[in-house]
């Protein structure tokens, strides 16, 4: 890969980054429930279910995907029965007490907050589907693949890990001013809105006809 093609291709993972969606949403709720150092783990996750994408259409399995209705269908109700599942546990949260500065009092484990954001990635066929169409733009048939879907998949990895932490941080933040138990419930309960929506724009996906 050419310096000129990966600065294009770095150009289009922080557009593609920086775009809200489900992964930007399950951040900025972890960050909010669990302060931003354990709320990261989220961010983890994230990163697992875009590399699985990544290797699904390296391998090749994507072109199966974007063919196949079943699977399209199957794996997206799937994604749209888990963000609303993620709607009614946000919406149901209870009212906590904040730590103090510099204090992480969330009692989340890692590995549930890495699975959790995986599972939003990881869900989400139409991403496969949009990759597969823009991750060849960038790929030179002419060199090694896998040189270059490495390059591809780092790249895209760094870039979201960064913006996702922005993502959390900023939630982190607000979390800060949340004071009163009213205040967390309407925070929770917007972020259950958010999740909702997410879900019904999922459902609305409709498979590319080949």
């Amino acid at each position: 890969m050419t310096l000129d093609t990966w600065l294009a291709f770095f150009v289009a993972s922080c557009v593609i980054s920086l775009s809200p969606g489900a992964g930007a949403i399950a951040s900025m709720s972890s960050g909010l429930q669990h302060g931003f150092w354990r709320g990261y783990w989220n961010a983890i996750g994230l990163q697992l279910g875009l590399a699985l994408q990544i290797a699904v259409v390296a391998a090749g399995v994507g072109a199966v995907l974007a063919t196949s209705a079943l699977a399209f269908t199957l794996i997206k109700w799937f994604g749209v029965a888990y963000l609303v599942w993620l709607a009614i546990k946000q919406w149901q949260a209870r009212p906590a007490e904040l730590p103090q500065a510099g204090q992480d009092a969330s009692s989340a484990r890692p590995w549930s907050l890495v699975a959790r954001g995986f599972l939003v990635n990881a869900s989400n066929p139409k991403a496969v589907v949009f990759m597969l169409a823009v991750l060849p733009q960038f790929i030179d048939p002419a060199r090694p693949l896998l040189e270059q879907y490495l390059v591809i998949g780092v790249t895209m990895v760094v870039v979201d890990l960064i913006v996702m932490a922005g993502y959390t941080g900023l939630a982190a933040k607000v979390l800060r001013l949340l004071r009163t138990p009213r205040q967390q419930r309407v925070m929770n309960r917007t972020f259950a809105s958010l999740f909702v929506g997410a879900a019904a724009l999922l459902a609305t996906v409709r498979r590319t006809a080949s």
